[in-house]
C-alpha cells in the first residue's frame, strides 16, 4: 500500500495508453487541497542557511608593517583572532574573542580586549602589550612588557627578557567585554608567573617598576586612525581592573582582610573602598571573586562563620587585602561609616588579621586551581 509523497513506480512496458499524471487530493470541510506535483513548492530553509558568512580574514591580521591597524568593539563579538608576522605596528583588538595567538611578530605594541580562552605568543620579540584573558602563554619569545589581567596562573616556556606588571585600561565597553568573555575583573594573577623551562642562575622574567605607566609602553591610538572614535585611558584610577601590588614587597607587616558577599551592588562597593582605602594611604595588594560553600565559612571566617552561612550561599564573594600601618582600625570604621548597610566581613584586629588574610586566599587560591 503506497501513502503520500512516496515515489510513483515506472510502469511496465505492456501497459499501454498515455495517461494524465494523478494528483492526490485531500478532502476537507472546504475546498479539496491537492498534494502532489507541486512544482512550485519553494525549498525548505534551515537555521545555518540564514548565517552570515564569515571571512576568515576579518579575523586576521597578517604580514603588516610600520601602520596602525585592529578591530573596534563589536567586530569579533567572542570569535577567535590570529596576529602574525607583523612589524613595528601598533595593534588594538578592542573586542572580547575566544582565542587569540601572535606568532612572529617583532617590535609591536598590542592591546587585546578580554579573552575567554587562552592568548598565546610564539616566536615574538619586542613586544609591549596590554592583556586580558582566562590563560596567558608564551613560547620562544624575547624582551616582552606585559601589562596583564590573567586569571589563571601566567605561564613562559622558552621565553627570556619577560617583564610584567598589572592591566590598567580602559575604553566604555571594556566591563560588558570582561562580562561577556566571562571574566573577573577580582581574579588576576598577573604576578604569578610559572617559567616551564627555568635556567639555574638565570631569572628569565621580572616584575616592571611599581610606577610604571602603560602610556609609556604602549601608545594611545594615532588621532588620525580608525580608533579616534574610542575614549580610552591608561590612568590607574580609571582602569577596569584594580591595580594592585602583586607578588612584590609589602611596604607593612599589618594587612587587613575585606570581604563583601553577593549583592546588586558587589563591584561597585568594592571599588568604593578601594578609593577611600587609597586615599587613606593604604595599598590594594591582591583581590579574588570566588564561590564558597557553607562548609567553607568555618574554615576561613572561623569565629564569624555561623554569621556568615546565609550570605555564602547567594554567591560569590569579593574579597582584598589591604596593607598598612593602622589599616585594621581604617577599614573597620570604613565599614561602619560608609558601607553600614551592606553585609562585608573585616579582619578584627592587627593581630589576627595576616590570619585571616592567609586562610581565605590560600582557600581561593585552592578552589581556583592555583
Amino acid at each position: 500500500m503506497g501513502c503520500f509523497f512516496s515515489k510513483k513506480s515506472k510502469r511496465k512496458s505492456g501497459e499501454k495508453g498515455n495517461h494524465a499524471p494523478t494528483t492526490t487530493t485531500v478532502e476537507t470541510t472546504d475546498n479539496a487541497v491537492p498534494l502532489g506535483n507541486n512544482t512550485d513548492e519553494a525549498p525548505k530553509q534551515y537555521s545555518w542557511d540564514k548565517r552570515e558568512k564569515v571571512d576568515p580574514k576579518d579575523y586576521m591580521l597578517t604580514g603588516l608593517k610600520d601602520v596602525t591597524v585592529g578591530r573596534l568593539p563589536g567586530k569579533l563579538n567572542g570569535q577567535g583572532f590570529v596576529i602574525q608576522e607583523c612589524e613595528n605596528c601598533n595593534i588594538y583588538v578592542l573586542d572580547h574573542s575566544a582565542t587569540i595567538t601572535i606568532d612572529d611578530c617583532v617590535n609591536c605594541r598590542i592591546v587585546l580586549g578580554p579573552v575567554k580562552g587562552s592568548v598565546f605568543f610564539r616566536n615574538c620579540k619586542d613586544i609591549k602589550c596590554v592583556v586580558a584573558c582566562q590563560q596567558f602563554r608564551t613560547r620562544d619569545c624575547k624582551k616582552m612588557d606585559v601589562f596583564l589581567c590573567c586569571t589563571t596562573q601566567p605561564i613562559i616556556e622558552s621565553s627570556t627578557g619577560m617583564k610584567f606588571g598589572c592591566f590598567q585600561y580602559y575604553y566604555p565597553e571594556l566591563a560588558f567585554h570582561f562580562k561577556d568573555a566571562g571574566l573577573s575583573i577580582f581574579n588576576n594573577n598577573w604576578s604569578n608567573i610559572h617559567d616551564f623551562t627555568p635556567v639555574s642562575g638565570e631569572n628569565n622574567w621580572s616584575l616592571l617598576p611599581e610606577d610604571s605607566k602603560v602610556l609609556d609602553f604602549v601608545p594611545a591610538p594615532d588621532p588620525e586612525s580608525d580608533f579616534k572614535s574610542v575614549r580610552i585611558s591608561t590612568e590607574a584610577a580609571r582602569s577596569i581592573v584594580p591595580l594592585t601590588k602583586g607578588g612584590r614587597r609589602k611596604d607593612s607587616e599589618e594587612s587587613c582582610l575585606f570581604v563583601f558577599f553577593a549583592g546588586e551592588y558587589t563591584a561597585a562597593n568594592a571599588r568604593k573602598l578601594i578609593d577611600e582605602a587609597s586615599s587613606k594611604g593604604f595599598v590594594l595588594i591582591q583581590t579574588k571573586e570566588v564561590s564558597m560553600k557553607p562548609e567553607d565559612a568555618k574554615r576561613v571566617f572561623q569565629n564569624s562563620a555561623d554569621d556568615l552561612v546565609e550570605w555564602i550561599s547567594k554567591g560569590p564573594v569579593t574579597a582584598l587585602e589591604l596593607n598598612g600601618d593602622g589599616v585594621v582600625e581604617a577599614c573597620k570604621n570604613i565599614a561602619s561609616n560608609v558601607f553600614s548597610s551592606t553585609k562585608v566581613f573585616v579582619s578584627d584586629n592587627k593581630n589576627t588579621s595576616s590570619r585571616d588574610v592567609d586562610s581565605f586566599f590560600n582557600f581561593a587560591d585552592m578552589q581556583m586551581g592555583l
